[in-house]
């Protein structure tokens, strides 16, 4: 038992009761805690996490047993359709199958295990997860150079925009509250937001030392030992229960939650599969499907402890960043849909659902970075249905000379009550991200004058 009572303790308990799918009984969890702990101590700290609504008990006697609630991913994908319409994701026919069968109840839906056949059976440049079409269409979007220029020459263009809009999105798909201009005065001037858990910050710059790795060595950066584990390293440093854990394989056996999905638990196997996970990564040639082969296999694996799903999404940009196409920082994904298509690969092994996020997420990001695309989209709804708000948000702030903390708090204000929840988180990332990207060449579009600017900008 360690010796002070953390939050990480109890997320680890939590955790060991998300391996029992019908829960745990106090005997069950004596016996998968690997130091001798009293029964009574025991009962104490689960009676804690059951104040905190954390855990759920059922029965009575010795026949009561722990569970964890209903996870919040699952009742998400379930909630509304008029929710699901907030930067809804076309979808196909297969991927809706898949988001069908995901939001069911955990009662309803049927355990399964690691099958090694999924990864067997994929051959490099023989199978693809992304048809030819897709993989065109993607090149299309996200090829800014036609000639030969330094590996991530592009990437580092955009170094700080990127940093923070990859440690922001990907922080925000685990579930982290920072505000992208929060995200922005963390990264910038290491500044931690107020009333906000310390591992929020913590993950934002294990993101940002992550993806400085990523930049600074893209001759070393590929499909490796070396590269996986460092960004592991990063990504979960002081974030773990064992701090040696990181960027090591694992040698226990995990639950995952929201799902009853079983990874593998031996760990000559897991370490098996790591390398031929690693080995089929490298021999693809496609950058796209090299990506969305990582983002798919590695969070299937588990090979760590916790953050596979972090390292799967940074680990997704090396082909892009090596071959000076767009990154990929998932800006307006939902989080709804991002876990139904992981969840759609633990449980079905079917890629479709997340094939059509990261396909529309790719989409996004090169409107994001790109300075010339070859093919424009339809105009967005919600920023049409939103542009007089989105204008006169922006107006006050610069003309009242807010600062970044003044801001933060106003807009949040302003925009507390909308309904559904989705549609205000929106429309603050979009007001936040118009504030960071406004400079005296485009101020005119909301009705600004250059000494409301300077004058804005001196204190911001």
């Amino acid at each position: 038992m360690p010796k002070k009572l953390t939050d990480i303790y109890f997320a680890s308990l939590a955790e060991l009761i998300g391996r029992f799918p019908q829960g745990a009984c106090i005997r069950d969890l004596i016996a998968a805690i690997d130091e001798p702990l009293p029964q009574r101590t025991l009962q104490d700290h689960l009676a804690r996490l059951v104040k905190q609504h954390r855990v759920t008990i059922s029965g009575k006697g010795v026949a009561r047993r722990y569970h964890l609630p209903e996870p919040q991913t699952t009742s998400i994908l379930r909630e509304s359709h008029a929710e699901l319409q907030i930067d809804s994701i076309p979808l196909s026919a297969a991927a809706k199958f898949i988001r069908e069968s995901v939001s069911r109840p955990l009662s309803q839906r049927k355990p399964v295990g690691y099958n090694r056949a999924f990864l067997d059976d994929y051959i490099p440049n023989e199978t693809y997860y992304l048809p030819a079409e897709t993989r065109a269409l993607l090149d299309g979007m996200g090829r800014i150079y036609q000639d030969n220029q330094p590996a991530g020459t592009y990437a580092r263009e955009i170094h700080n925009r990127l940093l923070i809009d990859l440690s922001w999105n990907s922080s925000r798909l685990e579930g982290n509250t920072y505000s992208l201009l929060e995200t922005e005065r963390l990264l910038e001037a290491g500044t931690i937001a107020d009333g906000k858990d310390t591992r929020e910050a913590q993950m934002i710059l294990n993101h940002k030392a992550a993806i400085e790795l990523l930049l600074d060595d893209t001759v070393d950066m590929g499909f490796n030992r070396y590269t996986i584990c460092n960004l592991h390293a990063l990504l979960s440093d002081h974030l773990l229960a064992d701090q040696g854990a990181c960027g090591r394989l694992r040698t226990k056996p995990v639950g995952v939650t929201a799902t009853l999905f079983h990874p593998l638990g031996v760990p000559q196997m897991i370490e098996e599969c790591f390398d031929v996970l690693l080995a089929k990564a490298d021999a693809i040639v496609d950058p796209f499907e090299q990506a969305f082969f990582v983002m798919v296999q590695l969070p299937y694996l588990q090979p760590f402890m916790d953050v596979n799903k972090r390292v799967s999404r940074l680990a997704a940009n090396i082909p892009l960043i090596r071959m000076n196409l767009c990154p990929l920082s998932f800006v307006h994904v939902p989080d709804w849909h991002y876990t139904g298509g992981v969840l759609g690969v633990y449980e079905l092994n079917a890629v479709a659902y997340l094939r059509d996020v990261f396909t529309w997420a790719y989409q996004r990001s090169s409107d994001r970075y790109s300075a010339v695309r070859q093919t424009l989209g339809d105009p967005d709804p919600f920023l049409l249905r939103h542009r007089t708000q989105i204008k006169t948000l922006v107006g006050t702030v610069v003309r009242s000379s807010m600062s970044k903390t003044e801001a933060i708090d106003w807009i949040h204000a302003q925009t507390d009550g909308m309904s559904p929840r989705a549609e205000q988180k929106r429309l603050v990332e979009i007001v936040e991200t118009e504030l960071m990207c406004l400079h005296p060449g485009n101020i005119a579009r909301y009705a600004l004058k250059p000494s409301e600017f300077d004058t804005w900008k001196s204190g911001w």
